[in-house]
């Protein structure tokens, strides 16, 4: 890993500098390990495999949410700089499809909208003062064309701005057989490496249905992945690049359950991490960087005992969807008088409703609401506090943050 940082430092984009004012929140507590030293904003490269040896080193993992629109991706970064955490925005090809906008019927629809809310959050992004990995989720077999899209457009942002537009991507074939999986992902992650892009990608199936991939009826086999197989993936992808991470299933469902109707094994991970140490012969009890998907209905135990084997990433979707309709909701079960016309309520038949029924207002319950599920998120994963917050000075950055590489 030094080694990697020693020689590849140069050809790492600089990040612009900007002037930091301190807050009261952004005080780290006493047991801390030192915060990553990484720039505010999106990162790419190195510094993406920097946090992640950070997360691993210092027990903690990072929460990826979906995010579907501006208004989304604007309340996890908040999140972040709320509860002095990194974080990372992904999207679904469901969801960068709903960021195009659901009337778009071009084949590339998907791919626009990925592009539309990476530039977002990379305008925004340092604003919010904490590192930010921008990635996308699940992309199996038949969406290879939607992955195609994005890496063009990553090609292009490399070549103007000497950094990839994405920081990760994940390839998701675990619906087909482990050779023509490792195939796939090993000729993928060429083109992503030459671009200093993290992959990650998926062995075994996690059960339960997301974003129109069902699995509710899978094979219960298929659930739990062996260290066989997740050695197998580091000996045809770490010649390649040390840029990448493994999604191995260990009894994990998409979707929302009662705490204890989902039955996790995170000891089969710490199992591929024993398995790989000793194949290695590497002085670090957890060598591989691995990625927790469906973890809705897990006991903080779970959660704890999978971050403690390796994990340094897990997916969070289902619980931020109703968090941000439960603030929406709440506000107009109370407002409900206010919200049955432009005019009349209560308080007088022509008194106007507008500021009860302006999207502005019911969208930032849903955000408030969903700010704090993010919050209890990154708490027991452990990130919370490990990154203070660290605000640019008022009027600090420049209004067009792309500086093309010189």
């Amino acid at each position: 890993f030094d080694r990697l940082l020693g020689i590849q430092k140069g050809s790492w984009r600089t990040h612009n500098t900007f002037v930091f004012q301190a807050t009261s929140q952004t005080i780290p507590s006493a047991t801390m390990a030192p915060p990553c030293d990484v720039p505010v904003g999106v990162i790419t490269g190195a510094d993406v495999l920097k946090l992640l040896k950070h997360a691993k080193d210092n027990g903690y993992a990072i929460p990826a949410f979906n995010c579907t629109s501006s208004s989304v991706c604007n309340t996890v970064m908040e999140a972040a700089a709320k509860f002095n955490s990194p974080v990372i925005i992904q999207a679904s090809n469901g969801g960068a499809q709903f960021m195009a906008g659901k009337s778009i019927k071009d084949k590339k629809g998907a791919a626009a909208g990925a592009v539309a809310l990476a530039l977002h959050v990379r305008q925004m992004a340092p604003y919010y003062g904490v590192p930010v990995i921008l990635h996308t989720d699940h992309c199996a077999k038949k969406l290879l064309p939607w992955m195609d899209g994005m890496l063009e457009a990553n090609q292009a942002y490399y070549d103007q701005y000497g950094e990839p537009l994405y920081s990760m991507h994940m390839l998701d074939l675990s619906e087909e057989p482990d050779e023509e999986n490792i195939a796939i992902c090993t000729e993928y992650f060429k083109k992503m490496a030459a671009m200093d892009i993290f992959l990650e990608m998926e062995i075994g199936v996690t059960g339960g249905e997301e974003d129109g991939v069902d699995n509710t009826d899978v094979d219960q086999d298929k659930l739990y992945t062996s260290p066989e197989q997740v050695w197998s993936i580091y000996e045809a992808l770490s010649p390649i690049s040390p840029m990448f991470s493994i999604a191995a299933a260990f009894g994990n469902v998409h979707g929302v359950y009662k705490p204890g109707n989902v039955k996790l094994s995170p000891e089969r991970l710490a199992k591929a991490q024993a398995y790989a140490k000793e194949k290695l012969s590497s002085d670090e009890k957890n060598p591989l960087f691995l990625v927790m998907h469906g973890g809705s209905g897990s006991t903080e135990q779970e959660i704890g005992d999978s971050v403690a084997a390796g994990v340094i990433k897990m997916n969070v979707d289902t619980d931020t969807q109703w968090a941000y309709w439960d603030g929406a909701r709440k506000f107009i079960a109370e407002k409900h008088d206010f919200l049955q016309g432009q005019i009349g309520n209560p308080t007088g038949a022509d008194a106007p409703n507008k500021k009860f029924y302006d999207p502005r207002v019911w969208t930032r319950k849903a955000e408030e609401s969903m700010c704090e599920r993010c919050g209890l998120s990154m708490k027991t994963l452990g990130c919370a506090e490990t990154f203070p917050c660290k605000k640019p000075e008022s009027g600090s950055i420049p209004m067009w943050n792309f500086a093309p590489k010189k």
